[in-house]
């Protein structure tokens, strides 16, 4: 008689309509949960591949821009062209003698920062957007009491660029914001310090098409400093222009 009361009492309770949508609604939310991390998983697989296919450097225009993942053109360019041509001009006999590029310092000099130190914070924004790499302040190492300077005032940026950063910063350079000066003839083939290091000057830093001229607050000078592991400037010269630096002819 225990018996059969127990088993009425286990399918009244089965068959209780209430505990059955409770069940049906918990495996509707469990499907749910699979289903939002399979789509989450697909999402995040999709937009890899997109950052991966659109991560993209501006080599020059009408060619296909250089992924920061990969190597940069220049650096490719450098190795399969400039050291081979570079050996047989001056007939190197070890690839190790060819001029490497070791770094490339971006200096800018802002005066007014002595009157004004916000410009220093554009000038800071506009350099980090030119280099992809965050500048530091350059100071007075003395007072100057002519210019109102004391000593470890900020007067200015810098920005020291190595590896791939210095290869897509002198691609860019040369390709894309040197042509785009007004009346561009070509560089001095003779602003060499004896040591293989080449220096340039930029009047506008507008002609980096990085930068944004709505937000341009002053019109600034750039100083580009080339280092290289040249023992003369005629080899220094010869990398260079194998690199596709426009020099003046």
């Amino acid at each position: 008689m225990v018996a059969a009361k127990d088993d009425t009492e286990k399918k009244v309770k089965g068959s209780d309509p209430v505990e059955g949508q409770a069940d049906d609604a918990k495996a509707k939310r469990l499907e749910a949960k699979k289903a939002a991390a399979d789509a989450a998983r697909a999402k995040a697989k999709k937009a890899k591949d997109d950052a991966a296919a659109l991560s993209i450097k501006i080599a020059a225009p009408g060619e296909t821009k250089v992924s920061p993942s990969k190597t940069p053109r220049l650096e490719v360019l450098y190795r399969s062209q400039v050291v081979p041509a570079v050996m047989k001009e001056f007939q190197f006999k070890n690839s190790m003698q060819v001029p490497r590029l070791s770094k490339v310092v971006i200096n800018c000099a802002v005066k007014e920062a002595i009157a004004n130190p916000k410009l220093l914070d554009t000038t800071l924004e506009e350099l980090m957007a030119l280099t992809g790499q965050k500048p530091v302040l350059t100071r007075a190492k003395k007072a100057i009491a002519s210019f109102k300077v004391r000593k470890g005032n900020a007067v200015g940026v810098m920005v020291t660029l190595r590896r791939a950063r210095m290869y897509e910063f002198l691609d860019r350079l040369m390709n894309v914001a040197l042509p785009r000066v007004r009346d561009f003839k070509g560089l001095s083939s003779k602003a060499f310090d004896g040591r293989g290091n080449y220096s340039l000057g930029i009047r506008e830093q507008i002609i980096f098409p990085e930068i944004n001229y709505d937000r341009v607050d002053k019109i600034k000078g750039l100083t580009v400093t080339i280092a290289t592991t040249a023992k003369s400037n005629e080899h220094a010269r010869a990398v260079l222009a194998a690199l596709g630096m426009p020099f003046r002819k």
